[in-house]
């Protein structure tokens, strides 16, 4: 089986799988109810209004009036055509909505992402060169902190102490601070040192278990007893070795950062970006910013996913395509 081959069957599992998850999203949506409908009818209610017709008007409006595989088809055929429509949150187009939360997205996540990569490796080849060590059992323990706190519970606690009491950094996040400045980086020191615990803690274990496989390998120890210097050594007989599985976790971990981490972060921090505007289409049925927000998380997803099994693949010559789909 040629590379062509192998690449086009996992195109396909994605796009079917991006089918399935779109589906249950739209039923989901279906099923659930409308609050925009209750606020009408309740609005209509006190006024002295009929709450029925209300709720009936919304629907309508919102196409909800129509059969369910009506509906389905005009969702599914959205997403196929990129007419995505206008946010009935925000009464622009969703594309609109979208481009201007996304600079925020890249802004938190980005600068604590890479910061946590370099440093995750560089304690983790350092800690399983220096097993037992102090060291080494500050670096795990670490790991092991920043992996065990709930992002969320972090985050508030990090909000009480250095905005609530002591006052050094802003509550909430404002919109209104121009974007390339100093003053924009104080409102999101806490929001990126909530991420980078989470993923340097990750990257740290991930390096230290990959690399220690290496520290006492056969030729590990022909090096070392040819009196090659200790940095050499790390870097081009435990280290380069251990890239191979590092990458395709760094591809994996990356999707979880971005879509995990940083939705719950911009929910607590009120940034605007891409997972504060998916919170709140969620819980306002926006189904046009709905499905994007859907749609997006959900082809990065996938896309990494067949990154890091074609990566591993191509990296590592001891892996066929045959193998790989066995």
């Amino acid at each position: 089986m040629n590379m062509k081959w192998y690449i086009s069957r996992r195109v396909l599992w994605a796009v079917f799988a991006t089918f399935i998850i779109l589906t249950f999203t739209f039923g989901l949506l279906l099923i659930s109810p409308n609050p925009e409908a209750s606020a009408a009818a309740f609005s209509a209610a006190t006024e002295g209004g009929d709450p029925e017709e209300a709720r009936e008007r919304v629907a309508e409006i919102r196409g909800e009036d129509r059969p369910w595989h009506e509906q389905y088809v005009d969702f599914m055929v959205s997403m196929f055509t990129l007419d995505w429509g206008n946010s009935f949150t925000y009464h622009e187009p969703v594309v609109d909505t979208i481009l201007r939360a996304y600079p925020y997205s890249v802004a938190l996540v980005v600068p604590p992402t890479i910061a946590a990569i370099i440093a995750g490796f560089a304690i983790g080849v350092y800690s399983s060169t220096h097993q037992y060590s102090l060291g080494d059992f500050l670096g795990t323990s670490f790991a092991f902190f920043g992996l065990s706190l709930p992002n969320f519970w972090f985050a508030i606690m990090l909000m009480m102490v250095f905005s609530v009491y002591l006052g050094w950094l802003p509550v909430r996040y404002d919109t209104s601070v121009e974007f390339w400045s100093l003053e924009h980086i104080r409102y999101l020191i806490l929001p990126w040192f909530v991420i980078w615990t989470g993923a340097i803690a990750s990257e740290m274990r991930y390096a230290r278990a990959e690399t220690l496989e290496y520290v006492n390998a056969a030729w590990t120890k022909t090096a070392r007893a040819k009196g090659l210097d200790e940095t050499t050594l790390t870097y081009r007989h435990i280290f380069r070795p251990a890239l191979i599985p590092l990458i395709t976790i760094v591809i994996g971990d990356l999707v979880g950062i971005i879509f995990a981490t940083a939705l719950v972060v911009e929910v607590i921090f009120t940034v605007p970006g891409l997972g504060l505007i998916s919170y709140q289409a969620l819980v306002r049925q926006d189904t046009p910013l709905v499905l994007v927000t859907i749609m997006i998380p959900v082809f990065i997803a996938i896309i990494g996913n067949l990154l890091q099994d074609v990566a591993y693949t191509m990296l590592d010559p001891r892996i066929s395509y045959e193998e790989r789909d066995a």
